[in-house]
C-alpha cells in the first residue's frame, strides 16, 4: 500500500496510490482522518483496516492529478532522526573514518517540505547541497527493541532529500544548524508499506538526479548500519513513537565533495529515487529576503500582545 498526505480543495486528506490513480480515502471513510501520524498512532490495526477499505473501493473514482497536491508526508513527527556517514564511500569522500556506531542528528519541522515544493537557497549562503536518502517511518511505540524483531516496528518507507547548507554545517562539530535551514528537507511523496519491498528495504537502487545529471547512484545494501540495527540502537536511548522518521543516510556523490563543488542553484530540479519506493521531485528556488519584527509591548506595562 502507498499512502500519501494530500490537500484536496484546501483540506488535508489521506490518499492511497492505486493502479488507477490517487484514491481519496478520507472522503471514502471520514473516520480515517487526514493525518498519517494520527493514523499510525491508532496501531497496526488501523493500517490493516485502511487496506481493507481500499480493496473494497475498486470501483470508486480517483483524483485527477490537478485535483490534489502533496503535503509533507508527516509534517510534525515527534522525532525526526537522521544518520550521517552511513555509507562507506560517503564517509571517505567527506574525509571521515567509517563510524563504529550510528552518527545521529535531528531535523526540525520547519525544515521539512512536500514533494513538488521548492527547496530554498538561503539568502546567507550559496552552498545548498543535496543528499538522496531512504527514510523509515515508525509504526508503533517501542523501547529497547530487539534487533531480531526490529522490522516489526516499521510502518513503511519513504524518500528524503537531506538538503544541507555546507558552510554552516562545517562551522562547528555539531551539524544541527546547517541541516535545519527552512525548506531544505523534502519528505515523501508516499509511505510504502513493507510488504511491497524486500525485507529491511535492502538491495534497492538509490539515486539522485539534478536535471539531467546523475550525481548519486548506489544501493541500500551499501549502508553500514541497516534498518534493524538502527531501530534497535536508537531505542536503547529513547522510546520510538508512531510517525517518527529515521533518515538512513546518503551515498557518495554529494555536491560539496565534487571538484569543483556542485551546489544547487535556483532553477535546478532534484529527483531522489529508490527502487520500489518512488521518486521525490523538488525544484530549487531562491529564498525571499525576510525580516520578522519583534513583538511590540505597551510602553511601561510589560504587557504582551494578544495571541
Amino acid at each position: 500500500m502507498r499512502i500519501a498526505s494530500i490537500l484536496v480543495k484546501g483540506e488535508p486528506a489521506l490518499g492511497v496510490r492505486t493502479p488507477r490513480g490517487m484514491l481519496n480515502v478520507t472522503a471514502l471513510a471520514p473516520t480515517v482522518g487526514g493525518s498519517l501520524r494520527s493514523l499510525l498512532e491508532r496501531g497496526p490495526e488501523a493500517l490493516a483496516a485502511l487496506a481493507r477499505r481500499v480493496a473494497e473501493a475498486a470501483g470508486q473514482p480517483v483524483l485527477a492529478q490537478t485535483e490534489f497536491r502533496y503535503r509533507t508526508l508527516i509534517p510534525e513527527p515527534s522525532k525526526f532522526l537522521c544518520l550521517g556517514l552511513n555509507y562507506v564511500d560517503h564517509a571517505a569522500e567527506s574525509t571521515y573514518e567509517a563510524p563504529r556506531f550510528p552518527v545521529v542528528f535531528t531535523r526540525v519541522p520547519s525544515s521539512l517540505l512536500a514533494h513538488g515544493e521548492a527547496l530554498e537557497v538561503p539568502t546567507c549562503s550559496h552552498q545548498l547541497d543535496y543528499e538522496a536518502e531512504l527514510a523509515v517511518v515508525v509504526g508503533r511505540a517501542g523501547r529497547n527493541i530487539p534487533k531480531a524483531r526490529a522490522l516489526e516496528w516499521v510502518a513503511g518507507y519513504t524518500l528524503f532529500n537531506d538538503g544541507s547548507i555546507r558552510d554552516y554545517q562545517k562551522r562547528t562539530h555539531q551539524w544541527t544548524v546547517g541541516k535545519n535551514f527552512d525548506a531544505t528537507g523534502p519528505l515523501g511523496p508516499e509511505l510504502v508499506t513493507p510488504d511491497e519491498l524486500p525485507e529491511g528495504a535492502r538491495g534497492l537502487r538509490i539515486q539522485m538526479r539534478v536535471g539531467n545529471e546523475l550525481l548519486q547512484d548506489a544501493t541500500t545494501s551499501d549502508m553500514i548500519f541497516d534498518v534493524a540495527t538502527v531501530l534497535a540502537d536508537l531505542s536503547e536511548a529513547m522510546t520510538l513513537q508512531p510517525g517518527d522518521v529515521i533518515a538512513m543516510g546518503t551515498p557518495s556523490g554529494v555536491g560539496v565533495a565534487r571538484k569543483p563543488p556542485r551546489f544547487l542553484r535556483p532553477g535546478d530540479v532534484c529527483e531522489v529515487s529508490v527502487e520500489g519506493v518512488g521518486v521525490l521531485r523538488n525544484p530549487v528556488a531562491q529564498a525571499a529576503p525576510s525580516h520578522v519584527e519583534p513583538p511590540r509591548h505597551e510602553a511601561g506595562t510589560g504587557a504582551r500582545p494578544t495571541e
